[in-house]
């Protein structure tokens, strides 16, 4: 990933923050068939490993499961959000027309080393966590005994489980850090204005920024 050390996110808790937020991420890999890309809920243990643990599940129909091999490295990619930029946002556009359109957007790229787990204990407390996690916001949350236990146990044997050690952590925000205090709350307003909820988050992003920067 092309980042600028202006862009660069380096506060690992603040990593860990994004990851822990949008944890629906890209697992991207280079097996005996190629480069291949699959699109999972990952959960974070954050104090595992030298820089957090990923843990996540696939179908043990998966091509995954044979065509990479334990020990293999991978990269796992989260947006947080991201956000269409008009040059109309920067207030200078007016004075001077020297903008041109761009794109902001907040992500994580995380590497590491692959490893199967098919032990249903590990499936289960897996399952469970992320259960626990995403059914929270409901009103009431489904858990895992709410299904009938030979039903369960059935899907967990069409199931693997995958964990992957972090071993190196980038992040890239960028929210108009190489643009003058006025252009970059000038478009951070003009986002939050905007109906998108990612708009919304970039705007805010870039407003805070613009606040630090005073």
């Amino acid at each position: 990933m092309y980042l600028p050390e202006h862009f660069a996110q380096t506060d690992i808790s603040a990593l860990h923050d994004t990851i822990t937020a949008h944890p629906f991420g890209s697992l991207i890999t280079h097996g005996t068939s190629g480069l291949d890309a699959n699109h999972l809920p990952f959960e974070l243990l954050r104090n595992e490993g030298t820089l957090g643990v990923l843990n996540a599940h696939i179908a043990r129909r998966n091509p995954l499961c044979s065509e990479v091999s334990d020990g293999d490295e991978v990269l796992v990619t989260f947006r947080a959000a991201d956000a269409y930029v008009s040059p109309h946002y920067y207030p200078s556009k007016q004075e001077t027309q020297r903008q041109v359109p761009t794109w902001n957007y907040m992500v994580v790229h995380a590497h590491g080393q692959i490893r199967f787990i098919d032990d249903d204990k590990f499936l289960r407390a897996v399952v469970g966590r992320l259960t626990k996690m995403h059914e929270g916001k409901q009103p009431v949350p489904w858990k895992m005994a709410d299904a009938p236990p030979d039903y369960l146990q059935d899907l967990l044997k069409n199931i693997v489980g995958i964990q992957i050690g972090i071993t190196r952590l980038i992040g890239k925000n960028k929210l108009g850090q190489d643009e003058e205090l006025k252009d970059m709350r000038g478009a951070g307003q003009a986002l939050q204005l905007e109906s998108f909820t990612d708009s919304h988050v970039i705007g805010s992003a870039m407003l805070e920024l613009a606040r630090q920067r005073k």
